[in-house]
């Protein structure tokens, strides 16, 4: 069973789809059989990462990416013809559409109509749908035309079903994972300066993941360090909106990076104001034994739950007093080291691959 997927975002770009199918598609060994293409990207990007050398991503060169109207299905007449001409049909057994909104799904379907297709749902497609008519109209016609769509979590099944009809029996709950040698390569926990609890911010800097009076209100605490591992020109952008001179910026890291960071720190923070898709990083933090402070949003509290600390604005609580009540009680933050590796232990990527497999052999055979 091979299949055909792609994202149309510049290769390097940061993000957990990103993320996901560098995991699943890419890399010496790939858990799926498959050809993935990206866009390729205005200047070259290093290859930092050792697990990514191996298979890379296609490069295709389509310029005039943008998100709402004509100018949008312009784009996408662009790039399904170009997919067109670089793959056959014949080649693929199926498609694996790695969103139900934005350029790459849309395109794939009108290179390749009639062809047997999955469609992964990732959080950004029900927010991008909500902000903007065309991508809800991408979504609707996604969910039609999809043999089936993957859920990682029953709260993305919901939100899907907001914006369209597609019955219960096209919907398949897969839930993503981390890589498997992360459930069993020990942590190498390391120590900070004494009286210092440092706290790990990991991710993208948009509005819903990452408010920026919460960074500031974290950096001010006493004797919490506070460190954000994020793209450069978002960091940025936070800074226009807020004093961070108190914060350790590490820039994007590469997977290995991020992995040594949880364990040079303390506590992780996901303060999600909106959905989460399924929080992969948390999951991999939990993984490294590095505990978890979270917003309960739908889709982390149904993959979190009990085993990561939930601060609800809406109780009357707040991410900084909890990180100080966490910082004076280790007896707790133990526990729920220990509630992390058996949460993190339900979700092993290989689990993903295998059933996203059989999912797919099912419609060829």
């Amino acid at each position: 069973m091979r299949a055909l997927t792609g994202l149309d975002l510049p290769a390097g770009s940061p993000g957990g789809s990103v993320e996901l199918l560098a995991d699943l598609y890419l890399g010496t060994a790939p858990l799926v059989d498959a050809d993935a293409f990206m866009l390729a990207p205005a200047t070259p990007v290093p290859a930092t990462s050792p697990e990514r050398a191996g298979a890379a991503p296609i490069l295709l060169d389509v310029p005039g990416k943008q998100l709402d109207g004509e100018g949008f299905w312009n784009y996408v007449a662009d790039l399904a013809k170009v997919v067109g001409h670089r793959f056959t049909a014949a080649d693929y057994d199926v498609l694996h559409l790695q969103h139900l909104t934005f350029g790459a799904t849309p395109a794939l379907l009108r290179a390749f109509p009639g062809h047997p297709c999955v469609a992964l749902v990732h959080g950004t497609d029900v927010l991008f749908a909500a902000d903007h008519p065309t991508q809800a109209e991408v979504l609707r016609q996604t969910a039609e035309t999809a043999d089936m769509v993957v859920v990682p979590t029953t709260a993305m099944s919901a939100r899907l079903r907001r914006f369209t009809d597609i019955p219960a029996k096209r919907i398949a709950h897969i839930p993503w994972g981390i890589p498997d040698h992360l459930l069993t390569a020990p942590a190498d926990r390391q120590p900070g300066r004494q009286g210092t609890f440092r706290v790990l911010y990991a991710g993208r800097l948009t509005a819903e993941k990452a408010p920026a009076e919460l960074f500031q209100a974290l950096a001010e605490l006493d004797g919490v360090e506070l460190t954000l591992a994020a793209p450069e020109s978002e960091y940025a952008a936070l800074t226009a909106r807020a004093d961070l001179s108190r914060v350790h910026h590490l820039g994007w890291l590469s997977r290995p990076q991020l992995w040594s960071e949880f364990d040079r720190h303390d506590l992780l923070v996901v303060p999600s104001t909106r959905l989460e898709a399924f929080g992969l990083v948390a999951v991999e933090a939990q993984a490294r034994g590095l505990p978890v402070l979270y917003r309960p949003v739908d889709g982390l509290t149904e993959v979190l739950g009990v085993s990561a600390q939930a601060v609800s604005a809406n109780g009357g609580g707040s991410i900084p007093a909890a990180v100080q009540r966490l910082r004076r009680d280790p007896h707790a933050l133990a526990d729920l080291r220990e509630q992390g590796l058996v949460n993190a232990a339900r979700f092993p990527l290989s689990q993903t691959a295998r059933l996203l497999t059989e999912l797919s052999a099912s419609l060829t055979t």
